[in-house]
């Protein structure tokens, strides 16, 4: 399979789904459209994706959360809950019922936490994979590594001649972040959160040394495998600065940083069981 091109395959389909975030007018689906729901059960964020057969976002639903920690879901009626409201909006604006999804996990994690929390809602959960390797198999990639910066954990996946070779995941993300600018401004957690998504150029300089110990980890989990390109994914790497960082301590690779990379695992998500559900 031909590798699938970020800018004129991917970031269209991610800009796609940004602009549906707030949208709830009814388009109601024809009984005979096929169409796939991905759910990224993330530690800063819960997503659902649904697309259609050309893995075009049509409908997409984001609630921040404290739910999951370290890829482990410690609010578990808080989890279900969320990803009920979200089914049901979605339903709602589809007008079709949504009885299966595909979901994702962090690796070295049990995939059963998030197939628990997707049954407990009455779902059928049809196919399930690590989050890096979901994207990995998503953009056909043949020589490269996905890091995926989530809020809880900084996983990696590694893909040699278009197949994943070597999955790994470290308690890191974008939560710890939060955690080291909170105790910098001296503000909650909470109010962290928002000045990071709010100023973040502003704040790089405080929380650089965490994104260094991510990449750091990206490169002991590298060090045994030769790679081409590295892609960033997951809400974190939005931060300005990280790509550029990634870039200085990689210059053997290619750093690759989609548009709006919060979108890009529950959209790898959702193809992943629309290919799935087509093998």
């Amino acid at each position: 399979m031909t590798q699938r091109d970020i800018k004129n395959w991917l970031n269209p389909r991610l800009q796609m789904a940004d602009k549906q975030l707030h949208q709830t007018d009814k388009k109601p689906l024809k009984g005979n459209d096929p169409f796939f729901l991905g759910i990224d059960l993330g530690t800063c964020n819960i997503v659902s994706m649904v697309i259609d057969k050309e893995a075009n976002p049509i409908a997409t639903r984001v609630d921040q959360a404290d739910v999951v920690r370290d890829g482990i879901v410690w609010d578990f009626f808080g989890a279900t809950q969320i990803v009920r409201k979200q089914l049901e909006s979605l339903q709602q604006q589809l007008g079709v019922e949504l009885t299966k999804a595909s979901t994702s996990y962090p690796p070295g994690t049990e995939p059963r936490i998030s197939v628990n929390v997707l049954e407990a809602t009455g779902l059928e959960v049809t196919s399930v994979i690590d989050e890096p390797s979901a994207v990995a198999q998503m953009l056909h990639l043949k020589n490269a590594a996905v890091v995926d910066i989530g809020g809880g954990t900084t996983g990696v996946a590694v893909i040699k001649n278009g197949e994943v070779i070597y999955s790994g995941d470290e308690a890191t993300g974008g939560h710890h972040v939060s955690l080291t600018l909170a105790g910098n401004l001296k503000v909650p957690v909470e109010e962290a959160e928002l000045t990071k998504k709010q100023q973040g150029k502003k704040i790089w300089p405080v929380v650089r040394p965490v994104f260094e110990k991510m990449a750091a980890i990206v490169q002991e989990h590298l060090t045994p495998f030769d790679v081409d390109e590295i892609y960033l994914s997951g809400g974190s790497c939005a931060l300005p600065g990280v790509a550029e960082l990634f870039s200085q301590l990689f210059p053997k690779q290619r750093v690759i940083l989609p548009t709006l990379p919060i979108f890009i695992t529950p959209l790898a998500i959702a193809t992943y069981g629309m290919d799935k559900s087509c093998s």
